[in-house]
């Protein structure tokens, strides 16, 4: 029997499907995703923790989930919205389908949505708090606990629920020694380093300068994350003293407080950007790349100090998409270059740091 499903924004309006086998209530942001594919890897990024991430392609889950592209242990999305979803899908990989996984996840999850309606809705209003409710005893308090959320919701829990609270190794023992600083790092993210032989540390996003240089860092990566880069004072605090002293690169929320420890400001996008599909104008090189995105915060480029040079724009919307300082080894991106899921444009951003940064070797 189908369980009614409906998705409630705080404006009032009201979008009905059916709910999958798990029940439940999920409060959260309402957002989009414009991709095709990757639907696994968006559902595990620690970026969407506290999102209801709505689908815009038509069919989600034709082959499946493997396990193979999940960036993290587990589904870090408060909910998810699509038409259509497959029951029966087909790849050499899948260890299990799409609705078996989302309701083992215990994920609210309404399908049968009219997601053009819900999409033009998201960006007509732009940021916007709601409630998914799958069951008639969700569905009884969806409204008044959407009420009161929206009153007093926060994004100060979102990086304390997805980032680290243990230091671990990976990459290659012997390699160059590069700390990544987990602020709801993506595997992608350590599979690309590790791919440059880095040996890499991973800490939380509250560690300090003298738990960072502990391991004798030759560089550090500020990882991607969720919510707002002003929730995390203490990690800009600590990043201001180490300017200079490592180079230092950020990566989207990586960004944000790179350039807040820099003397720049940040701001609340009113739509955000997600997808795969982002165009940033390299300013340096003069070059297009097509990238992949996951935030709701930007850097004001407006704001940017004289010590810091603007190197890479959105072609949407002319924001910030990346800076680097005049005088110390620190640069950052607002998008994704390691991708997963999205175009492999800017896969070379990680190399070029390490070996500008003398890291790595250049090439001969």
């Amino acid at each position: 029997m189908a369980r009614k499903a409906s998705l409630f924004l705080a404006d009032g309006t009201r979008f009905d499907g059916e709910g999958l086998n798990h029940e439940g209530l999920a409060l959260g942001e309402a957002v989009f995703y414009t991709g095709m594919t990757g639907y696994e890897e968006a559902l595990t990024d620690p970026s969407y923790a506290g999102q209801i991430l709505t689908f815009t392609y038509p069919m989600i889950g034709n082959y499946g989930i493997s396990g193979t592209v999940a960036q993290y242990s587990r589904a870090c999305v408060s909910a998810a919205v699509m038409k259509r979803i497959s029951r029966h899908p087909s790849h050499h990989d899948m260890k299990t389908d799409l609705p078996a996984w989302l309701d083992a996840q215990a994920i609210p999850t309404m399908t049968g949505a009219d997601t053009r309606s819900i999409t033009i809705a998201l960006r007509e209003h732009g940021s916007i708090w709601a409630a998914l409710a799958v069951g008639e005893e969700a569905l009884a308090h969806a409204e008044a606990r959407l009420v009161a959320f929206a009153r007093t919701a926060t994004t100060k829990e979102l990086v304390p629920s997805v980032a680290t609270r243990q230091t671990h190794a990976a990459g290659h023992p012997h390699g160059p020694r590069v700390v990544v600083l987990d602020c709801g790092v993506k595997r992608a993210i350590i599979r690309d380093l590790a791919s440059l032989g880095a040996a890499i540390t991973v800490l939380p996003y509250d560690a300090t300068a003298e738990e960072i240089f502990r391991s004798d860092p030759q560089a550090i990566v500020i990882s991607p994350g969720p919510g707002d880069p002003a929730d995390l004072p203490q990690t800009v605090e600590m990043l201001k003293g180490i300017l200079g002293e490592r180079p230092l690169f950020g990566v989207c929320l990586g960004h944000q407080l790179l350039a807040l420890a820099c003397g720049a400001k940040t701001f609340k996008l009113p739509y955000g950007h997600r997808g795969g599909n982002q165009p940033v104008k390299d300013l340096l090189r003069n070059e297009v790349m097509v990238t992949a995105h996951n935030h709701g915060y930007a850097v004001d480029g407006d704001s940017l100090p004289a010590g810091l040079q603007a190197t890479m724009v959105n072609l949407n919307d002319g924001t910030n998409e990346g800076f680097r300082h005049r005088d110390l080894p620190v640069a950052a991106v607002q998008f994704h270059p390691e991708a997963s899921p999205g175009p492999y444009d800017a896969r070379h951003l990680f190399a070029e740091w390490l070996r500008e940064a003398g890291v790595l070797k250049a090439r001969s």
